[in-house]
């Protein structure tokens, strides 16, 4: 009777051509669940002090990650080594949520010897693969948080002639591990002229010295017209020269986020002063692209090479039973490998 009722209503008839099943609806569900659920991003910022890392991730997410954030001075930075320092905020926007994370790590390449100033960093990011890896070899995966660093801003100093030997060292540790994405940092110093000779020749660098930055997926030939044209100038934009402002300066009769010089005002998100804009849309448009790299390349390159030593215990005390070599277990351990197979990857020592 019900269902007769619930029929006769309407809202279980067909309302497509013969044939329709209804499974085109998959990507409703799929992003109704993926915005209830939010999402997670880790960015790295990494450069020299005084290139304005800070100022830059604030003005990209209209957010202050550093409200009480003291800046040492020279005295202290003698004796300062690499820190880490992260920061989480949670953003929403039209009710998509947002777990951002931003990796800061000051006191990098403030020593006068920075030979190893990027150990701290590598070790960093492998101990996120590394905790990723222990919970989801878990008994209970259902709540894993990824703290995995998806992308890293290496900020180049714009008053050099390109990169310098750190940066070189630095990109080369890291491009395996994380996706790079080189940023000239203070466009403001420089002309349009010098912006892009500067351009030029950190890409001849790191095409010379063998670094993989990140490269932007090509666009499928379904897309429109519009999103080809962007991803074309945003491949262009490499490496993005920016400007970071959060003060709001009154420009041509409307306030705008800028610089304020004696000369005129550099817009922060104006295109034509600086790309800034391209870099966060970059970022913003190529995130889940981001997030897909580094679980299907850079984390799996750390999980086979982490599976490939066996049983070795690790910095968490942990070690991997399934990768024992045969010949060091007995009977009993080899039916307990086997009963524990599906379920008990790795085992915690106490």
């Amino acid at each position: 009777m019900l269902l007769s009722h619930v029929l006769q209503q309407g809202q279980f008839t067909n309302p497509e051509t013969p044939g329709y099943v209804g499974f085109a609806n998959l990507p409703n569900q799929v992003h109704r669940k993926s915005v209830k659920k939010g999402f997670e991003f880790t960015l790295m910022v990494v450069g020299e002090s005084g290139l304005g890392k800070s100022t830059l991730i604030n003005s990209l997410f209209l957010t202050d990650l550093y409200p009480e954030r003291v800046i040492p001075g020279a005295a202290e930075k003698i004796e300062r080594t690499v820190q880490i320092e992260a920061s989480t905020v949670e953003i929403e926007e039209r009710g998509v949520k947002l777990r951002l994370t931003v990796v800061d790590t000051p006191g990098y390449g403030d020593a006068i010897n920075s030979q190893d100033c990027f150990s701290t960093i590598i070790a960093y990011i492998d101990d996120q693969f590394e905790r990723y890896l222990h919970d989801e070899s878990g008994l209970n995966r259902r709540h894993i948080v990824d703290n995995r660093v998806h992308c890293c801003f290496y900020f180049i100093s714009p008053l050099g002639h390109g990169l310098k030997p750190l940066d070189v060292q630095f990109m080369k540790a890291i491009h395996n591990k994380v996706n790079v994405v080189p940023v000239i940092a203070k466009a403001d110093t420089l002309t349009l002229r010098e912006r892009e000779r500067l351009k030029r020749r950190i890409l001849d660098e790191i095409d010379e010295h063998g670094i993989k930055i990140y490269h932007l997926p090509d666009a499928e030939s379904d897309e429109d017209e519009d999103f080809k044209e962007q991803t074309r100038i945003l491949k262009a934009s490499i490496p993005f020269a920016v400007v970071g402002s959060n003060q709001q300066i009154e420009a041509k009769g409307k306030k705008v986020r800028g610089r304020l010089y004696p000369w005129g005002v550099v817009e922060v998100e104006n295109p034509e002063h600086n790309d800034f804009l391209k870099l966060r849309t970059m970022l913003i448009t190529h995130m889940q692209d981001l997030q897909e790299v580094t679980q299907d390349l850079h984390y799996e390159n750390f999980r086979s090479e982490r599976l490939k030593r066996g049983g070795r215990l690790s910095s968490h005390g942990y070690f991997s039973l399934l990768h024992l070599s045969a010949d060091s277990m007995n009977d009993n351990d080899m039916l307990l490998n086997t009963a524990f197979s599906s379920e008990c990857t790795n085992y915690v020592i106490t």
